[in-house]
């Protein structure tokens, strides 16, 4: 079976601490392992049996982030964009991460292969 593995992209554009940070990347994981495991359980149940690789990237704005998740959401790819509730250091509805998969990796890397990691 091909690579799986699940990535995250974050914003680096948004002044967060790194505990806000970590919470963000938790939510995204999450939020993007339970929507892989809706579309194919079979990939998600692979990759919790092959040590959840996870890959970090980021990018430098919201725009970036929105059109990423687009794209996902276009060729039917799993993901999730969080959204921060506003109750600690952003304003409500503030974007600031997104998971992808986890999926295949050549499916992901077609539009995660530039950027770098964070």
């Amino acid at each position: 079976m091909e690579e799986i593995k699940q990535v995250i992209v974050v914003r680096t554009d948004i002044d967060m601490g790194r505990g806000k940070l970590a919470a963000q990347v938790a939510h995204a994981s999450l939020m993007s392992y339970f929507e892989a495991n809706k579309a194919n359980k079979e990939i998600a149940d692979s990759w919790l049996r092959t040590g959840e690789k996870k890959i970090v990237l980021k990018v430098d704005n919201e725009d970036s982030l929105v059109k990423l998740y687009n794209a996902f959401v276009y060729k039917k790819v799993p993901c999730a964009l969080v959204s921060d509730a506003g109750l600690t250091e952003l304003p409500p509805g503030t974007k600031t991460a997104l998971g992808i998969g986890p999926w295949t990796a050549s499916e992901i890397d077609q539009f995660t292969r530039a950027l770098k990691l964070l």
